[in-house]
This record gives C-alpha cells, structure tokens and sequence, in this order.
C-alpha cells in the first residue's frame, strides 16, 4: 500500500494521474482499434459499431459504477490503516463483479442486438452493429472484474500494475484486430465481428494477467474466497454511484464523441487520482488535505481543458482524418468538436467534483447533478427534435449551455458536502475514529 496522507497534494495527484492516464489511453484504444480498422470497411461498418458503441459505452459506465464504489471504500479503509476493512470491500467487489457480469450478458445476448436494430440508420448498419456487439459481450463481461481489482489497487495508491496490463492487453488488441477483421494471414475476414472478438480476447488476458498479480505480488489486498459471501449493506455502499455517458449513433457523431473522450483522458486521469488521494485523507481525518485536494484539481483539469480547447477550435478536423476523410461525415465530426470544446472546462470541473463526491463517500450529489442536466437537456431536444428545422447544431449548443450550468450545480452540492463532512476540522486521531464509525467501523478496530 501507498500512504497517500503524507507528501505534497500536487506530487501525489501527479503521481497517481500519469500512471492512470497512460493506462486510460490504452483502454480508449480498445476502440480506437476497433474503429480504425473497422473504417476499412466503409462508414456503414462505422455507423453499426459506433451504434454498438452506445451499448457498450453504458456498460462500461455500469463498471465504473462498482469501480468508484471499490476505490471510496478502499482508499477509506486503507487510510484508516484497516487492512482488514479494505480486503473485504475488495472480495465483495470481485464477487459483485462475477454477479453483474453474468447479468450483462444475459441482457446483451436477449437485447441487445433489439436495441442495435432500433437504433441503427438501416439493415446493413445493424448487422455490422449487432455482430461486434455480440463477440465483444465477454470482453464487456470480464470488464467488471478487470475494474474491480484495478479500482481495489488504485483505492490503496498503487497504479501501475493496472497500467501495464492495459498497455499489454492493447498491444494484444492491435496485433488481432487486423487478422480478425479483415483477415491479414487467415484469409478469412470476420468483418465487425472479428473486432469485438479481437477486444474479448485481449481484455480476458488482462483479467488472468492481474489475477496472477493478485496471485503472486499482491498482499495489502488479496484474493480469498472464504470473503466471498455475500455482506449485502457493504454491497450496496459499493454500488451507490451513478455516471453518465452520452455517445453518439451516427458514424461521424460517433468519431467525434471518440476523439473527445480520447482527449478528455488526461483530465479523467487526474479526477481518478482525487478519489484515492482525498479518500485516504479523509479516512485519516486530514480534511485540511481533502480540502487542497480539490483545490489543485480543480486548477489542474481546467488548464488541462483550456489547452485541449484551444486545439479543438484550431483545426478539429484533423482528429477526424484518421479514421475517415470522407466529406459528409468530416462535415459532422468537426463542428461538433469545435462547439462541444466550449464546455470542456466546465466538464473538468464536473469530473474533479465527481472525484470528491466519491472520495467523501456519498455519490448522491453526484446523481442529482447529471439529473438537473437530463432535465434541463433531454426535455428541450425532445422539443426542438419536433421543430421544422431542426438540426444536429442545436443540439451540441445546448448541451454547452446544459453542461455549463451541471458544473455550476455540482460546486454548489460540493461545497455543501464539504461544509457538512469536513466543518467539524477534528484531529487526525479524532476524525480517524469518527470517520470509521461512520462507515461501519467501530472505533479502536483499525488494524496496520
């Protein structure tokens, strides 16, 4: 375990974000992959997997969802020197990851590809869709189990495990997919399928190569099944999160809202290095250290998105040309990158909230945040849909506006939250025993 409760703030978010950002990058190739060579195909193989993209975007929010759960209560617990505590939140969250794997595959094999065909432009669109969806279900299956030991690592300040093994799964991912999709050495082409099989393959290498770390290096938080029963209440504070994705369904849409998440990553990284640094130092009742956290995050993400902003408004479409150079669906890719790039600040500021939330153990200010923004976006796109003229344009400038006033509501929740949990300022040893109370822990249990 690393000791996040010491050192310079900026040093320690630094030091967690890079390692994370790296292995953010390779985990987004996962589909770059796919789409890049998957681009060969024409943009109706484009369309039908940036279609699939939607499902499997969801669920990979549903797997952050248990991953942001694992690492508040984790961090907490490791914070609090409770070994203990941490290794069973770990084992139920490996547990609750076999449970909700099977479960989404069940769902994608009997809806799925219903919802692939209801949203696709035509018949052929669907097709492609349907069969990437299909061969990439176990990869999105065995994803679960892939964030919830990453998540237990990241909760405990040890990145680079997890990085490593995206590093190797895509490299994986790279040298299949071209004999996959388009046949190199096999001749025989499996088209969008052999994408989604290509990412299933690798991504279950990844699982059995940290479960071998797990195995073998591991000890702060181990593997054993004896702590596989289920404790229903730690399940559910695992699982109290919600997060939101939004990709797009048409083919130039959808590279677009891939280049962007491509470009958020740096910032993703340094509001996933929040959760552990402010975790842990709440769990050790350091809030005058939960507090600088936010404050060089914050600082940090919005620097980092006004650089990604200026390059988005200079020339956005040349994020585009590496997957298509054809004119209609340059013509969509480019604005929208230039327009939505207006909200990437107050999107940084969201995700640093996001971060917080997590770390302080309560994502319900998080879930009413992208609430008040499904009111105030979804209602009036259903309005303007109806309109005579309406166009894709009306809506990426509404979602600046929406985004906009989501970042205002969030540090508005933040700032309650922070006056709620941390206006006491007690002691490290006080705030350390009313902070394991809090989560279930009596005080005087904490063990090294």
């Amino acid at each position: 375990m690393k000791d996040l409760t010491q050192g310079p703030i900026s040093r320690l978010l630094v030091a967690m974000a890079v390692p994370i950002a790296i292995g953010m990058v390779f985990q987004t190739l996962y589909f770059l992959v796919d789409l890049y060579f998957v681009s060969r195909l024409g943009d109706t193989a484009i369309a039908g997997v940036s279609t699939a993209g939607t499902v499997s975007f969801v669920i990979l929010a549903l797997t952050q969802m248990l991953g942001a759960g694992t690492v508040a209560l984790v961090s907490h617990a490791a914070g609090r020197k409770d070994q203990a505590q941490a290794n069973l939140v770990f084992n139920q969250s490996v547990l609750l990851s076999a449970i909700l794997g099977t479960l989404m595959l069940l769902w994608v094999f009997l809806g799925g590809g219903a919802y692939v065909r209801w949203v696709a432009a035509d018949a052929a669109a669907a097709a492609a869709g349907t069969a990437y969806l299909y061969w990439y279900a176990p990869g999105l299956a065995l994803q679960f189990a892939l964030v919830a030991m990453g998540s237990a690592l990241r909760g405990t300040g040890i990145v680079k495990p997890p990085m490593v093994v995206q590093m190797l799964t895509v490299v994986l991912n790279t040298v299949l997919a071209p004999i996959l999709i388009s046949g190199w050495l096999t001749h025989h082409p499996l088209g969008t399928a052999g994408a989604g099989l290509a990412s299933s393959i690798a991504v279950a290498f990844g699982v059995l190569c940290l479960w071998a770390y797990f195995v073998r290096l591991e000890h702060y938080v181990a593997l054993q099944p004896r702590e596989w029963r289920p404790h229903l209440s730690l399940i559910g504070r695992i699982y109290l999160v919600i997060r939101q994705f939004g990709p797009a369904a048409q083919a130039g849409f959808g590279i677009g809202g891939r280049v962007m998440q491509a470009l958020f990553l740096p910032v993703v990284a340094v509001a996933f290095a929040v959760t552990p640094v402010a975790g842990q130092n709440f769990g050790a009742g350091r809030f005058d250290r939960v507090r600088e956290t936010f404050r060089t995050a914050a600082i940090l993400c919005s620097v980092l998105m006004l650089l990604i902003t200026l390059v988005c408004q200079w020339h956005p479409e040349w994020f585009i040309y590496g997957f298509s150079r054809a004119p209609e669906v340059v013509a969509v890719g480019a604005p929208y990158l230039r327009i939505i790039s207006w909200n990437f600040i107050a999107t940084g500021l969201i995700f640093t909230c996001s971060g917080m939330f997590q770390a302080l153990g309560n994502t319900w200010p998080s879930l009413l945040s992208s609430a008040s923004r499904l009111l105030t976006f979804v209602v009036p796109v259903v309005l303007l849909s109806r309109q005579p003229h309406f166009s894709l344009m009306e809506v990426w400038y509404l979602s600046v506006a929406t985004v906009t006033l989501q970042a205002l509501t969030s540090l508005t929740l933040l700032v309650l939250e922070l006056r709620r949990k941390l206006g006491a300022r007690p002691a490290a040893a006080g705030g350390a025993a009313a902070n394991a109370g809090a989560v279930g822990v009596a005080p005087g249990t904490e063990r090294n």
